[in-house]
């Protein structure tokens, strides 16, 4: 693998921890502090005054906005330069906390509009921030180096994510309340760009025969109604009408849209999505189970909702079953890179996995008493996080081991993309799921005899394991674009391009 001209200027400057530290509190502004609404909003939906499907959609919107402009974000990275998109993500990441700080209670369309906006803000701010961040990493280090950096940028994103649940119920019982959450995140994004200053900058070297190719604003365009109808039709269906005039529109402009997408992907030569790049089985199957396993998100937003709402807890205190969870993949994390150096990606992609959905399942014994579903959800939770951090750095380095320097930060927007939108769409189907199974008639669920304890919650209690048994299936199905897509043993290739790496056995999986 060659390295661009701007690239090997870039490297001459050499990164310290310190500036590395300065990433990893980039990176968790969004993992961290954006999703600490998956445990806090059951508890400020009605302080604020908004209902429970636009509550959903204010969850899910970060990270739908994330997933849409991710791809964008990396693009521009690789052209007008990765520090400036990082730095950008940063200020926005600020700019979105500040609204959602000020959001007011109780005034209708204004309390939602800035609840919505800030959070769009937020989502934009992780679209540049996470390739640009990745790519920066790519062109500051090499080798055990490089894997050693990912393990710390994944602390930042798979370690944010675990430590969400706990931070938030956390400062939303605190008498600093959970608007402090936001001031909290803007006070680590000065921290940020304090220990990123005088980054060097780092672009891509440019194709001369693309030169000049304009952007492909009509495939974005068709991406982002594509993406709107189908989360607008997943968070709002329980108020619109799964199969009302306007839920059916909202499906026919998803699959038209798509489909419109795709022929103008395939057929552009600057498109907006690069489809070579799903050539590389390695990168299909990392990303693709990347999309899977942050769908699995919906694992927090139910489980957690539903001790909150059937058993009484506090956001602290549900958001103390995550603890193991964030244990686990702080530990693990170095673990997963270790696997990887010794088996390649694949066994501790398939490994994690396994793993992640053995503890999510769990979590969706929702039949039980409430003391023992507590004791199993907190096992459940420990064991996403081990399998989070078999599975993270893995897959991170299978993502951009074998992708050209000109498409890193392409490359990495829509392994980052696939994070987002999984993410967004994860929680709005287990939301909605989770919703919908509350209307099952109780009466025929009591009959069933399977509910044991409390019968005035059983439909509460139904509709979480509806919710949670989705999240299930996701994890199965990114088992099986594991075992198909990505290869038992590093390309040759990639091998001699990485002496320091030890090569996997040829046998086994």
């Amino acid at each position: 693998m060659t390295t661009s001209a701007p690239e090997r200027a870039a490297t001459e400057w050499r990164p310290t921890d310190k500036w590395l530290l300065g990433v990893v509190l980039a990176v968790i502004n969004f993992w961290l502090f954006a999703q600490t609404l998956l445990n806090v909003i059951p508890g400020i939906k009605d302080e604020l005054g908004v209902e429970q499907t636009l509550a959903n959609l204010a969850v899910s919107i970060t990270s739908l906005f994330s997933g849409i402009f991710i791809v964008v974000a990396g693009g521009l990275a690789d052209r007008i330069g990765r520090t400036k998109i990082m730095y950008l993500g940063i200020y926005l990441s600020i700019a979105g906390s500040i609204i959602i700080a000020l959001t007011p209670e109780n005034l209708g369309a204004l309390t939602s509009g800035m609840l919505l906006a800030g959070r769009a803000v937020q989502g934009l701010s992780a679209a540049c921030i996470m390739p640009s961040t990745m790519a920066l990493v790519k062109a500051f280090y090499e080798g055990k180096a490089r894997q050693r950096a990912l393990s710390y940028w994944s602390i930042g994103s798979w370690g944010g994510s675990g430590f969400t649940a706990l931070f938030g119920g956390l400062m939303a019982s605190s008498p600093l309340g959970w608007r402090s959450i936001f001031w909290i995140s803007i006070v680590l994004s000065i921290l940020a760009l304090l220990l990123l200053h005088g980054t060097p900058e780092s672009r891509a070297e440019r194709d001369p025969e693309n030169a000049d190719a304009r952007f492909d604003w009509s495939g974005l365009i068709f991406f982002i109604v594509m993406l709107m109808a189908i989360n607008i039709y997943i968070s709002q269906g329980p108020h619109i009408g799964w199969l009302s005039l306007i839920g059916l529109s909202l499906v026919a402009i998803f699959v038209v849209s798509g489909l419109v997408f795709l022929q103008i992907e395939t057929r552009k030569r600057n498109s907006f999505v690069d489809l070579k790049l799903f050539r590389n089985g390695t990168f299909t199957g990392a990303t693709l189970s990347n999309f899977l396993l942050n769908g699995a998100a919906g694992t927090l937003i139910v489980a957690l909702g539903l001790v909150q709402i059937a058993g009484g807890l506090s956001s602290l205190q549900s958001g103390l079953l995550t603890l193991g969870y964030l244990v686990a993949i702080l530990l693990t994390i170095r673990v997963g890179e270790k696997l990887l150096q010794r088996f390649g990606p694949r066994r501790p992609m398939l490994w994690g996995s396994m793993i992640t959905g053995v503890g999510i399942l769990m979590c969706s014994l929702t039949f039980l008493l409430l003391s023992e579903y507590l004791v199993l959800t907190f096992i459940g939770f420990t064991l996403f996080g081990v399998g989070l951090g078999f599975y993270a750095t893995p897959s991170t380095d299978a993502a951009l081991s074998n992708v050209p320097d000109a498409q890193v930060g392409a490359a990495s927007g829509i392994y980052k993309m696939a994070s987002s939108l999984g993410n967004a769409i994860g929680v709005a189907i287990s939301a909605a799921l989770y919703v919908a199974g509350q209307n099952v008639n109780p009466e025929l669920i009591q009959s069933w005899g399977l509910f044991i304890g409390r019968q005035d919650n059983v439909a509460l209690r139904f509709g979480g394991a509806i919710g949670l048994l989705f999240n299930v299936f996701m994890v199965v199905v990114a088992i099986a674009s594991i075992i198909v897509s990505v290869p038992r043993d590093r390309p040759k290739e990639e091998e001699e391009a990485r002496p320091d790496v030890v090569a996997p056995p040829a046998f086994g999986n």
